[in-house]
């Protein structure tokens, strides 16, 4: 695995927060060949020296509690390079590929960190100057389009140019340890698998929920909101590793068919379905941690009025044997009482309650996946309350598997970790194939036709709340309630 890396756009947000300190991690771990380097390029990109000691700045800064060992650091900066390089201009990257990137058997990932809008440009110069050859990969970053149709002029120009199988389309979701381990505990274990259908699951939620505004990018997040920013990717990739059918093998191929037969057989949101199962809300003013957060019209940026969602609740069925009448309630949204994301499958209730207050205790079975801030596994069911009473009264008990407790002696890696190390072995397992984003945005695409049909009105929620009572409403239709 000798390979050489080129950051495009090197000198971003995303590269100091993201990149460099998942690539340091995998240093320290011995996942890097030792001659790999890591080229980043900018139009105002700093010196070897200056980039390096910004670098080792950043990490101290993004790894949150950890301590960067000095050794380890500098040995890490060796492997960092920096050089001031418009990669739309053939003349200044042919430059580069001429005098940094000789040898062409090494393996080269070009990532690109940069807006989706110079990606045609780009790829035509790194086409042009060599640089892309058989065993070259690219990594691109969403905002993957903001339609269907725009994301198809988007894949023609990489398709152009390069080959399916070298394209890595990013979702960091798919990187985080407990993600990975969705496939694991559905397919390995001969526990779950048997019970995974409508017989015995009575419904699935998943919620992505932040405290967070949307900062300094207003402008930005006002031509995505909610649904684009995060359910037609995030979400949606969660619900289909729930939903798919066993692969053949865990070969890429195999994995993202099963996948994107699950995203097809989503039902249609269409017209009025639309305005039955889905709800579109924006934060209001409102305190989170004793504090009074402005309302998302009036954040730093603001332009004038706008309906853009910062909160969404969908209610989706699958059109198939196995989740025929199973709804999976999603909902994802900015200004929230708490941050977490996490995964709740709810069993049926027993056809015969034998205990007498069996229904008054509620049916504790359920199966809840926790993705952050902990990552981990909790199994609740109901257990009799240790003593003599006669009536055997029953308490909702869990069972509690903790990956940071349960691997005391593992640090569990980021997902950019992952992501980037799959990247440099070739598997593809983890990231979007073409088809599995059109079929996405297909579906998305439908939910904001059917809001500009109907005229569906944005409804609001005050910041630190549970979101909308609108998404309560919704669940509560059904006789659930939100696992908050």
């Amino acid at each position: 695995m000798i390979c050489d890396m080129l950051v495009i756009g090197g000198d971003g947000d995303l590269a100091y927060r993201k990149l460099y300190p998942a690539l340091y991690h995998l240093h320290v771990a011995g996942c890097l060949s030792p001659c790999l380097k890591i080229v980043s390029v900018s139009r105002t990109q700093d010196k070897h020296d200056s980039f390096r000691d910004k670098v080792l700045e950043k990490l101290s800064e993004y790894l949150e509690g950890e301590t960067v060992v000095a050794k380890q650091a500098q040995s890490f900066a060796l492997r960092l390079f920096s050089y001031a390089v418009d990669a739309t201009s053939e003349t200044e990257l042919r430059v580069l590929s001429r005098d940094v990137f000789t040898d062409t058997k090494r393996d080269l990932i070009v990532y690109l960190a940069t807006p989706p809008g110079i990606f045609a440009p780009v790829c035509q110069s790194l086409w042009a100057v060599g640089l892309v050859r058989p065993n070259m990969r690219l990594v691109i970053e969403k905002p993957l389009g903001h339609d269907r149709e725009s994301f198809l002029e988007i894949n023609e120009s990489l398709m152009g140019i390069f080959d399916e199988s070298q394209i890595y389309r990013i979702d960091h979701y798919l990187g985080k340890e407990t993600v990975q381990n969705l496939l694991t505990l559905r397919f390995a274990n001969a526990l779950f698998e048997p019970l995974w259908n409508h017989t015995y699951i009575d419904h699935v939620q998943i919620t992505a929920a932040e405290t967070v505004g949307v900062g300094g990018r207003w402008s930005f997040y006002d031509k995505a909101g909610a649904l684009r920013d995060m359910v037609q990717n995030h979400l949606l990739q969660l619900l289909c590793l729930l939903a798919m059918e066993p692969p053949a093998s865990l070969d890429p191929h195999a994995v993202h068919d099963e996948k994107l037969k699950a995203l097809r057989s989503l039902a249609p949101m269409k017209g009025k379905a639309v305005a039955e199962h889905t709800v579109r809300a924006q934060y209001s003013q409102g305190s989170i941690g004793n504090k009074i957060v402005p309302a998302y019209l009036q954040e730093d940026g603001a332009e004038g009025r706008s309906a853009t969602e910062t909160f969404v609740a969908i209610k989706a069925h699958i059109n198939n044997w196995r989740w025929a009448g199973v709804p999976f309630y999603l909902r994802t949204g900015k200004r929230l009482a708490r941050r977490y994301c996490e995964i709740v499958v709810q069993f049926k209730e027993l056809p015969h309650a034998i205990f007498p207050d069996q229904t008054g205790a509620g049916n504790a079975n359920r199966l809840v996946i926790r993705l952050q801030p902990e990552e981990g596994i909790r199994l609740h069911l109901l257990n009799k309350v240790p003593g003599l009473d006669e009536q055997n009264p029953l308490e909702p008990v869990s069972l509690n598997l903790s990956l940071t407790e349960a691997f005391t002696d593992r640090r569990l890696p980021e997902a950019y970790e992952r992501l980037l190390y799959d990247v440099m072995r070739a598997n593809s397992t983890l990231f979007m194939r073409a088809d599995l984003v059109e079929a996405a945005w297909s579906w998305v695409d439908d939910i904001r036709s059917g809001w500009q049909s109907n005229k569906q009105k944005t409804v609001f929620y005050p910041a630190g709340s549970v979101g909308p009572t609108e998404s309560v409403a919704l669940i509560a239709r059904d006789g659930r309630y939100w696992q908050d």
